[in-house]
């Protein structure tokens, strides 16, 4: 039986891991977290409840217990993992890192991105702290056989979310109010850019299929599914799921990441540094030593799940952002205008 402690556990991907492991009888799954939603995790599962970052505290805890896998979904800065290494050196037989596929080279020289596709993002310190994290890993799986195996997600999301590239602090909820008022919803660039969803579920095949495979030592994995939409698309789908006509406004995200910045949205992270760059990714790699890994939740089936979920429970997703619908107004009201005095 694979002993694997998940650092997190709850949120959008590591949550789908912890029900499909808890599921197998060769599983026995721990999580460490501070516990604020341990209420939704299968039966079965063994919790630590305590804060990561108090390293004197988890080192008692944990003891002399020794873990086949640590899961590590929650580190974000090289701080994070230089105190998982101290923790876990010795006492795992892999440490997988979750990082990000935003960390690969902003621009893209190449729309095809594979697990050797450079890392560089210039416009979002984000992926630049899980670069970081890559580099002090990978040099002490040189220096020392630290047992890591790294995984670059992209856009992975669940029954709770609705993926867009343009949004408000409080997420997504707002834009799909605005659509279903039959408003103009902002889509940045032309729309035509490419970009890969993934349903945490098929997520969840690939990086299990990781866990206890010494092939997979040393080694960076890129998981997403195989099914490339442009933004137009990606909207026209949620839109197609509601009933409703999408009103698409398209805007520069030049444009929308200098707009943004008086109200604290990021777009030149988000978006010049990660979504309105065409991408397609190469999973072979993956699939050579994970050969169950396919897509099998469409984003047409994936967001008619979510909305479905969304829809039913007003008052845990549905989170209304009246500061963003009235940016959205003002954005469009400006550009309308400029368009009309040239």
């Amino acid at each position: 039986m694979m002993k694997v402690l998940f650092i997190g556990g709850t949120g959008t991907i590591s949550l789908a891991i912890v029900r499909k492991l808890a599921a197998e009888p060769d599983f026995e799954v721990w999580v460490l977290n501070r516990g604020n939603r341990n209420d939704i995790l299968p039966e079965g599962v063994h919790q630590i409840v305590e804060d990561i970052n108090d390293e004197k505290v988890i080192s008692n805890r944990i003891g002399d217990m020794t873990f086949d896998a640590v899961c590590e979904f929650i580190g974000f800065k090289r701080e994070d993992v230089e105190r998982d290494y101290r923790l876990f050196k010795g006492k795992t037989r892999q440490y997988v890192f979750t990082s990000s596929a935003s960390a690969y080279h902003k621009p893209a020289a190449d729309y095809i991105i594979t697990e050797g596709t450079s890392l560089s993002n210039p416009y979002w310190q984000y992926s630049r702290d899980k670069i970081e994290c890559e580099e002090f890993l990978m040099d002490k799986y040189r220096r020392e056989g630290f047992p890591v195996t790294i995984v670059r997600p992209s856009h992975t999301y669940d029954e709770r979310n609705i993926p867009l590239g343009v949004h408000g602090e409080n997420g997504f909820w707002q834009v799909i109010k605005r659509m279903m008022e039959g408003k103009k919803v902002i889509i940045q660039g032309d729309g035509t850019s490419l970009w890969t969803l993934t349903f945490n579920k098929d997520f969840a095949t690939g990086y299990a299929g990781l866990l206890g495979n010494r092939h997979a030592i040393g080694e960076a994995f890129q998981i997403t599914g195989d099914e490339t939409l442009s933004w137009n698309q990606i909207y026209m789908t949620i839109a197609d799921a509601l009933g409703v006509e999408l009103k698409a406004y398209h805007v520069s995200s030049e444009f929308l990441a200098e707009a943004g910045k008086k109200y604290g949205y990021d777009f030149e992270g988000s978006l010049i540094g990660d979504k309105s760059s065409s991408v397609v990714f190469d999973n072979s790699k993956l699939k050579r030593i994970v050969p169950g890994m396919s897509t099998t939740v469409s984003f047409n089936r994936g967001v008619r799940i979510a909305l479905d979920y969304i829809l039913s429970h007003p008052e845990e997703c549905q989170k209304e952002d009246p500061e963003f619908d009235l940016w959205c107004d003002r954005v469009i009201e400006t550009l309308e205008k400029a368009g009309k005095e040239i």
